[in-house]
């Protein structure tokens, strides 16, 4: 009951009262005792009127004070609770998106006969972590990402490295901007050991299964493996005995299903070290037809510590075997080989906003057109001018031509057209510099200048120089 109509049914009651006690009443106390009665009629005709305004989810203008001021609370109340129970609903959801646009241009002699000197293109990506779920005291973790964009960069002539623009990404058609399920695969993090007391864990197990790019979790870089960030140059990017190379054997887009199993271990901070194993869909296999009939297996150890007074280094070493790459993607035939190789990825910070990189590359077996690579760079951020958002970014890169294409790039006719595909003799590498300057516009904005020179491209001795101008947008939240 609420506590004002208690107030008035005291008053009533004690007027009630009064009446019975007097013995004898006069005409001034009848006056009084009539004006009693009005009031607690009034009181009454009040209270009635707050209840049935209570009662009511609206306010009006019409309500007494106390009733527009409880209703608001009351509002105010409820809408907090329903605020609560959304953030709580969306507990461990996280989403995220960026949309990257790239123009460039080439001089004429660099690329492809019939292709155009500049290009433009634009890349869109949006990705949702949803949590999975527990088994016993093991997290689970259901990642996926959507790609969407149009325009296939500049086609460079005779180059060994495939792409100068990472970026570009298009469906089979070219006026097709729909969007592709890139990657959607679950992740299971189970702590060690069985059993044990989670927070104290110190050693997990990861295991992740679905569409999967590989390269999130091999080959690995804090300096040179975001394209839209970074370098552009896939030789920058990822391995490129793994990418342009065809190693990896992913599927036109970059994705294949897969299994991945790691070990971590950081029982000794700030020493960390983790063992992974990867299976991976290739050639076919990448297109969901026999899988894992002669798969891509790769296997990496990564160990990170602090050096050069606490600052974060990992060194990362790792090694492949595809069952089913294909020496057309390197120009020789249209047989299905075994290939294998290692390699290698580092990066360390030097200083407070200096980290250096380097990745190696090595072929061990199957006939490619490169055989090595080394790419060396460092990213300067922009606190050393006064502009902490900012960065600079350098790399050279060294792609070495293989015994065999050399051997046989002057007279390679794999398309049987009766013209040699090539029509040089190949020899030493092809060298690469990349240089870009990344300006951070605010928090979603950044505009990113770039430069990339390309010296004897394709291992042609006799061949100009290539150089080609950039400049990236990217937007993201």
């Amino acid at each position: 009951m609420p506590p004002f109509r208690q107030n008035h049914l005291a008053i009533a009651l004690a007027g009630a009262m009064l009446l019975g006690a007097a013995p004898a009443i006069g005409a001034d106390q009848s006056e009084q005792i009539r004006a009693l009665e009005q009031r607690i009629k009034a009181l009454e005709q009040n209270d009635a009127d707050m209840n049935a305004a209570l009662e009511s989810d609206r306010i009006s203008d019409k309500d007494p004070e106390v009733v527009m001021r409880l209703k608001d609370i009351e509002f105010r109340t409820l809408s907090m609770q329903k605020q609560a129970r959304t953030i709580e609903s969306l507990e461990g959801i996280t989403v995220g998106a960026s949309l990257v646009m790239v123009a460039q241009s080439a001089g004429k002699s660099a690329v492809a006969a019939g292709t155009q000197a500049s290009a433009l293109n634009y890349r869109g990506d949006v990705s949702v972590t949803l949590p999975g779920g527990e088994i016993g005291n093991a997290e689970g973790a259901i990642f996926t990402q959507f790609r969407l964009g149009q325009g296939a960069g500049l086609a460079l002539n005779n180059t060994l490295t495939g792409t100068p623009n990472s970026t570009a990404f298009q469906l089979t058609n070219p006026d097709d901007s729909s969007a592709l399920l890139a990657q959607a695969w679950y992740q299971l993090d189970m702590p060690l050991p069985f059993g044990g007391f989670k927070p104290h864990s110190r050693e997990h197990l990861e295991i992740n299964v679905g569409k999967i790019d590989p390269f999130v979790f091999f080959d690995q870089n804090a300096a040179a493996d975001d394209e839209s960030a970074k370098f552009l140059n896939n030789v920058f990017v990822h391995n490129p005995l793994l990418d342009s190379g065809g190693d990896a054997g992913v599927d036109a887009y970059g994705f294949t299903p897969g299994i991945r199993v790691a070990y971590v271990n950081e029982t000794d901070k700030p020493v960390r070290w983790s063992v992974s194993l990867g299976v991976f869909g290739a050639g076919s296999g990448a297109g969901y037809e026999r899988t894992f009939s002669s798969p891509f297996v790769i296997g990496q150890l990564e160990f990170g510590t602090k050096l050069f007074e606490g600052l974060d280094g990992t060194y990362r070493l790792y090694v492949w075997r595809n069952g089913q790459t294909t020496a057309y993607q390197n120009e020789f035939d249209t047989a299905v080989e075994r290939h294998s190789g290692w390699g290698a990825s580092v990066d360390q910070r030097v200083g407070d906003a200096l980290t250096v990189f380097g990745r190696y590359g090595n072929n061990l077996s199957g006939n490619v057109r490169f055989d090595q690579a080394l790419t060396l760079g460092s990213e300067f951020g922009g606190t050393y001018w006064n502009r902490s958002g900012d960065a600079l970014g350098i790399a050279l890169g060294w792609v070495r031509t293989s015994d065999g294409f050399r051997a046989g790039s002057a007279t390679l006719d794999a398309d049987a057209d009766g013209n040699p595909d090539f029509g040089y003799a190949a020899t030493g590498a092809e060298q690469l510099l990349e240089i870009y300057y990344r300006m951070r516009i605010n928090g979603q904005l950044e505009l990113s200048p770039d430069v990339q020179l390309l010296r004897r491209p394709g291992g042609d001795n006799t061949a100009a120089n290539a150089t080609i101008i950039g400049l990236r947008a990217k937007t993201s939240f």
